[in-house]
């Protein structure tokens, strides 16, 4: 009887349809059954919430298994990444909802967590993400451990993985070290694949969103706020205090401009003695017609490889330009 549990368990049972949809039919936690509730004026403990869920609706976890803590390490060293599957999210560029994926970032020792939203998993939105991440910290991580995600490891090995040359370029440039994952290996990275559950169950799940853009605005705040002011249940802090306290000072500095990523591209020589990259032409000298030689190009210059020496080396030209270089070589 709900008069044996008091008032809040009786308010849960005035909302038991609503609970019942959200739980079981939507697959929602009972913590975030219990905030959407608080957001409608009705706040119950969260306790009580999730023996509801348990109880009544038979819902959620009633006994945790065994694990074994591994030691965090040192303030500001690591932070571990990762790509989850979150849900649809409209693009009104397409005019339809696209599926959205969620790179998550955990640090290690604090736990305080970014989120960064996108349509797809590229190395451009990985640096992307990474841009944002070292903003919203106020620096950069000494160590970044990721999945084995295509758009970072062209090539998993336990020992010798092959790096994306634009990621392995892009650490570089920001003075940081890439640790992947083992493959299958959950166990090398389990903060972020902890948090990946944390952040589809409390930010993602039952929420509607406008655009990815407006995704994004509430994903900061829920990290600041949300995720960002709990008592986490294994350091007993709270991951934004935490991390303001003893990791930030110790974060390398924050990137002071925006990178330039890169484009490579493996391009044919035609008769004329020209490659197409990114819909401009450029000229390449010597008998190489047939042939395929490497490019790299940013927003300022185009240098073309072959057989690992750089042949020529052009000023970036708009799509449907042929490079000043070449101009002048025709003349």
């Amino acid at each position: 009887s709900s008069d044996l549990h008091g008032l809040a368990w009786e308010r849960l049972v005035a909302n038991h349809d609503q609970l019942k949809k959200w739980l079981v039919v939507q697959g929602l936690t009972a913590v975030k059954a219990g905030e959407l509730l608080a957001r409608e004026g009705i706040v119950v403990p969260e306790r009580t919430v999730q023996r509801y869920a348990l109880e009544v609706l038979g819902v959620g976890r009633s006994a945790r298994g065994t694990t074994v803590r591994v030691a965090d390490g040192e303030p500001g060293v690591e932070v571990q990444i990762d790509f989850g599957k979150m849900g649809l999210v409209p693009d009104p560029d397409s005019g339809r909802r696209r599926v959205c994926q969620a790179l998550i970032f955990t640090a290690v020792y604090s736990r305080h967590t970014f989120v960064w939203l996108s349509y797809s998993q590229t190395t451009a939105t990985v640096i992307a993400g990474c841009e944002a991440a070292w903003a919203f910290f106020g620096g950069v991580f000494r160590v970044v451990i990721p999945d084995n995600m295509s758009s970072v490891i062209n090539e998993a090995d336990p020992t010798e993985p092959r790096f994306n040359q634009a990621f392995i370029e892009y650490a570089q440039s920001r003075g940081f070290i890439v640790d992947p994952a083992r493959v299958r290996t959950p166990t090398d990275k389990p903060k972020v694949e902890r948090t990946v559950h944390f952040v589809r169950n409390s930010f993602f799940a039952g929420e509607d969103f406008v655009d990815l853009g407006d995704a994004q605005r509430r994903a900061v705040l829920w990290c600041a706020g949300r995720a960002g002011l709990r008592t986490h249940g294994t350091t007993q802090c709270r991951p934004v205090e935490l991390f303001a306290l003893e990791e930030q000072r110790h974060l390398l500095p924050a990137p002071a401009a925006a990178y330039d990523v890169p484009v490579y591209v493996t391009a044919k020589v035609h008769r004329d003695h020209h490659i197409e990259v990114a819909k401009a032409l450029y000229s390449i000298p010597g008998d190489l017609i047939g042939c395929r030689v490497e490019v790299r190009a940013d927003r300022q210059v185009v240098r073309v490889s072959y057989r690992g020496a750089v042949i020529k080396v052009h000023p970036r030209t708009a799509a449907g330009e042929i490079g000043r270089a070449s101009c002048r070589e025709r003349a």
